[in-house]
């Protein structure tokens, strides 16, 4: 086999919270976090010519290709690390919106690496296949995972729940760019006023399959969303706009800016997205559901 073809699933957090932050400079955060069916396109290729390099190719997205491409800093830690001696061409075909907190870099690293460790027959084990992940990103574990997950730490310890209860996910994009760094920096943990999630009854709404309870006001929050809104306020916007056509609930995904409206019908979700387009314009307005690997 000299080739391979996978999907890299988009994750949204169903509530988010940041509990403290480390010595190392990171965060300590819980979530529960849930893979989509929306997803990018990796095709790997083995290329039998040791001077080949690698070469990732991207369509749909004005996205770099060299050593500041994930998937390429995917695919040259692992060409160090087994000492891989051929080429290595990657085409990402880009679906997930970019920069939009719904985890697209994170999960093509993860594709890519499940991809060459298929494709080279590496001694790759999950304790490997995870430790490799967790050092390209937090998020690279819980997408090599997938289906819905409680994930605490800085993202790499993950707890399996059952899944999400059946559900549309309408996704709206604003045009504009959020850097996570940033908006880390810009939360300050001791912020008295910050609305958190009750995460107990958010895992006790996922365990009992209750959409109602887990898309409750109290308990659907993002705690980045205050700082991420206070810089683009059409984070609120797109929140009313998403209650006012249908919407159980919605909230913000990762630090942003990708706000989700949940709906138990594809029905309704779909008449959202067409109204929110007509009044927003955006094109990055998306109807999917969750994925459950």
């Amino acid at each position: 086999m000299n080739e391979t073809k996978l999907y890299a699933r988009a994750k949204i957090n169903i509530g988010l919270d940041i509990l403290g932050k480390r010595e190392d400079g990171y965060h300590n955060l819980v979530s529960v976090m849930q893979s989509v069916y929306l997803a990018d396109e990796i095709t790997v290729k083995k290329i039998d010519k040791p001077d080949y390099g690698i070469k990732v190719s991207v369509e749909n997205a004005n996205l770099p290709q060299d050593e500041r491409n994930l998937a390429y800093k995917t695919a040259l830690r692992v060409r160090e690390r087994y000492g891989i001696d051929t080429g290595i061409f990657i085409n990402l075909k880009k679906n997930i919106p970019v920069a939009a907190g719904l985890g697209g870099g994170s999960s093509d690293a993860a594709a890519v690496l499940i991809a060459l460790r298929n494709l080279y027959g590496l001694n790759m084990d999950e304790a490997e296949l995870y430790k490799v992940g967790l050092e390209l990103g937090a998020d690279v574990p819980f997408c090599l995972t997938r289906g819905t997950c409680l994930a605490e730490g800085v993202g790499e310890r993950l707890r399996r729940l059952n899944p999400f209860p059946p559900a549309w996910f309408l996704l709206v994009k604003p045009p504009v760019h959020v850097s996570t760094a940033d908006i880390f920096n810009k939360y300050s943990v001791g912020e008295k006023t910050m609305q958190r999630p009750d995460m107990e009854r958010l895992l006790y709404g996922i365990r009992t399959g209750d959409l109602h309870e887990i898309c409750r006001e109290e308990v659907l929050v993002n705690v980045f969303e205050p700082i991420t809104g206070a810089i683009y306020p059409v984070i609120y916007e797109i929140k009313k706009l998403c209650r006012e056509y249908g919407a159980l609930g919605a909230s913000m995904s990762g630090s942003g800016s990708t706000v989700f409206g949940v709906f138990i019908e594809r029905e309704s979700a779909d008449n959202a997205a067409r109204r929110i387009k007509e009044r927003l314009g955006y094109r990055d307005i998306i109807v999917t559901r969750g994925f459950n690997a």
